[in-house]
């Protein structure tokens, strides 16, 4: 008898033994579709500024789904300037079947990228979706061409060195209007304090808040490191202030007061052209030229019809001289320039 209920209790725990493996096999799982086919109503964008609130195209596509144990998916388009093969992209996670960009987005986006003012740019765009980071697919690429506008917004810079005067105070530039602002601004001595303000009046203005920060209202002036020319960039989005070296054009020779082996750096009109510099400076009997970047690959000399790598510019009379540069560009590249020199 015991044989036969050993027996018997065997073939039944084997019995329930394959019926849980069997079970076991029988798995609900997720079926989560591929990134569909992309379009776009118009490739070729007409970027104006006037009708920046305008779509600039119309993208269209499917939304990804799961099926089976349904998760959770994205449908995500990314930008990028072709040629960088998205490695860093813009996304933008969409829950509809069609995205219409603003001209003014396409126009940020694209000089936020490293796009110029002018210059034809291309922008590639492609589907992400998925469920997780090891299981995406991509759609096929669409590439929109546009040339972006000088879409700037200003702030400005009263303070000591031109009086505390807001209606003349000089101006810092966002080009891409993201918040932030940047320009040179020319600071003499026992003249570095200065306050921000969004327009040219007192009403709102930064001070400042300490540790490289600004705020609306701190009542403690901000204060320039240096009586020379800085490279101010502000930041409204984080409300932080930075102080740098300009690495623009500048005047180099025995006649300026770095000599031969130190820049003299020049202020930039900060209206986002780049193209007027001048400077007030003590110049000796001697020599200079014009340089950009703080090296001799582009260097502007010669008569008053300035040309790339042209002759030193001489300095008969010692004195105190007001220096005025306007290059001239073809596309991107300088190609000469002209300049006037004034003593004061």
């Amino acid at each position: 008898m015991k044989s036969k209920l050993f027996k018997t209790l065997a073939l039944g725990l084997i019995a329930v033994s394959l019926w849980s493996c069997k079970k076991e096999e029988t798995r609900t799982v997720s079926n989560v579709t591929a990134a569909g086919t992309l379009t776009a109503s118009t490739i070729a964008l007409n970027l104006i500024q006037a009708n920046g609130a305008l779509p600039a195209t119309t993208l269209t596509y499917p939304l990804a789904t799961s099926s089976g144990y349904v998760v959770p998916v994205n449908t995500t388009l990314q930008f990028a300037l072709k040629g960088t093969n998205f490695a860093t992209p813009k996304e933008v996670v969409v829950t509809t079947k069609s995205y219409a960009p603003t001209i003014t987005e396409v126009n940020n986006m694209i000089l936020a990228f490293g796009g110029l003012v002018g210059k034809p740019a291309e922008v590639e765009v492609r589907l992400k979706s998925g469920a997780a980071v090891n299981d995406l697919t991509y759609s096929n690429v669409v590439t929109l061409t546009a040339t972006p506008y000088l879409a700037s917004a200003w702030i400005y810079a009263p303070g000591a060195y031109q009086g505390w005067n807001p209606s003349t105070a000089d101006s810092l530039i966002s080009l891409s209007s993201n918040g932030v602002y940047t320009g040179m601004i020319a600071y003499t001595t026992g003249n570095l304090e200065f306050k921000i303000t969004p327009a040219k009046k007192w009403d709102v203005a930064y001070g400042d808040a300490g540790g490289g920060k600004i705020s609306s209202s701190a009542g403690d002036n901000l204060k320039s490191p240096d009586a020379i020319v800085k490279q101010v960039t502000v930041d409204l989005n984080k409300n932080t202030i930075v102080f740098g070296t300009p690495n623009e054009w500048s005047i180099i020779g025995d006649a300026t007061p770095g000599g031969w082996n130190n820049d003299t750096d020049m202020k930039g009109v900060n209206d986002g052209k780049f193209t007027v510099y001048s400077i007030k400076t003590t110049l000796g009997v001697g020599e200079f030229k014009f340089r950009f970047g703080h090296a001799w690959d582009v260097n502007l000399g010669g008569g008053a019809t300035l040309t790339t790598g042209g002759d030193n510019i001489k300095v008969t009379a010692a004195g105190n001289y007001t220096i005025t540069l306007t290059v001239i560009k073809t596309g991107d590249k300088v190609t000469g320039g002209i300049y006037t020199i004034v003593k004061n």
